[in-house]
């Protein structure tokens, strides 16, 4: 009722009333997805389930939105906490019937597109970078390293596979085939993942779509990988008008909060993982 008694009073007093205050104007709230996925780094933004839950949540909890957007910026990283991510997105757009949107800044790739995946609609700048539908492992071997400097290393393990792909033995053809195959399972999943939501705009062979290749933007529409070309804050106002309310949703956190360590157990993490999102985002030329 008191809505209802406001409402003509609020479009009385449109043209005074800053946007923010209007009841009348519709509303699309944002979520920002940047970083490698699943990292642990201190010093900079990454993303997990844990850190971008309480956004989505509180962006979807928005009742009079019919949409939320999702600006996403990533090279990808943990296949888990990708999916993971998606799986949240798509229960809350559910139980709550709202369209999403997904909006490519730099990268949506690996995980980072498994994650636009979870919109309705997915628009791309014509230079972003989108798709690498695949899974990628890599790692270094030390053995002969230690054969040089006269270092023993003893391991001793119950279970004879414990002690698989260790980077101080020597390299076992039936380690490198039990890693292929779970490479080839987690490809197969994230492929049906893509397939189930992209299907009716798919357009080249599965050869070609999940190769692990990936494509500028303006390439990735004629893929159907998105749904066009375009910012947020455009395609929004084409949509819901001119004035469409975008507000920034975010979750509450502190750059003081760290897991136990210390400062130089921090930096030292830190630097290892910075080495690592270097590496994923060098593999997209960025």
């Amino acid at each position: 009722m008191a809505n209802d008694l406001l409402s003509p009073v609020t479009r009385a007093l449109g043209g005074i009333l800053p946007k923010s205050w209007r009841r009348d104007l519709p509303v699309v709230p944002v979520v920002r997805l940047s970083g490698p996925i699943g990292m642990t780094m201190p010093f900079t933004q990454t993303m997990s389930l844990a850190s971008v839950a309480k956004s989505l949540e509180r962006a979807f909890a928005l009742k009079s939105a019919p949409a939320v957007a999702l600006l996403i910026n990533s090279p990808g990283g943990s296949p888990v906490q990708s999916h993971l991510i998606f799986r949240r997105i798509r229960a809350l757009a559910e139980a709550t019937d709202k369209h999403v949107f997904a909006f490519v800044e730099d990268a949506a790739a690996s995980g980072g597109y498994m994650i636009a995946c979870a919109a309705d609609e997915i628009y791309a700048d014509p230079c972003s970078i989108v798709g690498s539908i695949g899974v990628v492992t890599a790692g270094f071997g030390f053995d002969r390293v230690l054969e040089r400097i006269g270092v023993e290393r003893r391991v001793y393990t119950a279970g004879e596979k414990k002690v698989t792909l260790d980077p101080f033995r020597p390299e076992r053809p039936e380690d490198v085939e039990r890693l292929d195959a779970l490479l080839k399972e987690l490809h197969v999943i994230f492929a049906d993942l893509v397939r189930s939501r992209r299907s009716a705009t798919l357009a080249a062979s599965d050869e070609v779509l999940f190769s692990g290749e990936f494509w500028l933007g303006t390439q990735a529409l004629g893929l159907g990988l998105v749904d066009g070309l375009g910012d947020v804050k455009g395609t929004l106002k084409a949509r819901y008008g001119e004035d469409v309310r975008m507000p920034l949703i975010a979750a509450p956190g502190s750059f003081l909060l760290r897991r136990p360590g210390g400062f130089g157990a921090d930096l030292a993490r830190g630097v290892v993982a910075a080495a690592e999102e270097r590496a994923l985002w060098a593999r997209l030329g960025l």
